[in-house]
């Protein structure tokens, strides 16, 4: 058992490591994707479902490694494939790859955590024993905390696993088609004057609206499991 932690742990190191090391991050922006926008589309055209698996495989990564850059490549993957694929793909490819991350946080630290911290972890475990997916829920929908501390905070919970992962999908669904929306926006943009569109526009104000009706959905919500 030790020696399965170990060699996972040192896999994920030698992977986060690569990906600080090769500055793989410079391809997850929307500056290199405007930059080879005219590859990407002849590359799509050609190959869709090759360019398709190769966006997912790298989202789901960046997602269970927990690497910076998962907010951005949604804006680009809603660029590159549209509102309706994009957002089927970055549904999906978050969902597994959140659920990596939080199996790998319950084998790797669940024990030590739970040993050391238990105290300080009571109130979200009882949260999860009383209201169980509906508190991860609420997480999900209103984005208060990263949703890459989530995964691993819900590591180390009593949490079932197929309850993290399709609470995770549906709470996660409204966040995915504003931003996948918002990346379909930019990739019109020819100048400094297209920020100014219309559409554009709608998808930032939809941006910024969203935590606010999040948090009011979840208040109706509430009220009702409470009165039911």
């Amino acid at each position: 058992m030790k020696n399965g932690k170990l060699v996972i742990a040192l896999a994920m190191a030698v992977l986060i490591a690569a990906y600080f090391a090769f500055d793989a991050g410079r391809f997850a922006n929307l500056d290199y994707l405007k930059s080879q926008q005219a590859a990407i589309e002849a590359y799509r055209t050609n190959q869709p479902l090759l360019l398709a698996g190769l966006f997912f495989l790298i989202y789901v990564a960046v997602t269970a490694l927990s690497l910076p850059g998962a907010a951005i490549m949604t804006l680009a993957v809603g660029a590159v494939f549209g509102l309706w694929w994009g957002t089927l793909l970055v549904s999906f490819a978050s969902s597994i790859g959140a659920t990596l991350a939080f199996l790998v946080s319950r084998y790797l630290l669940r024990d030590w955590v739970q040993g050391r911290f238990g105290d300080k972890l009571k109130a979200i475990n009882q949260g999860i024993e009383r209201e169980g997916g509906f508190y991860l829920f609420s997480l999900r929908l209103v984005p208060a905390f990263p949703f890459f501390v989530i995964n691993l905070v819900m590591g180390l919970t009593p949490l079932r696993t197929p309850t993290f992962y399709w609470v995770s999908q549906l709470g996660m669904l409204a966040g995915t088609v504003v931003y996948v929306n918002a990346g379909t926006q930019l990739a019109n943009i020819e100048s400094l004057s297209g920020i100014l569109s219309p559409g554009l526009i709608g998808s930032f104000v939809l941006l910024g609206i969203f935590p606010l009706a999040a948090k009011k959905t979840l208040g109706h919500l509430r009220a009702r499991r409470a009165h039911g």
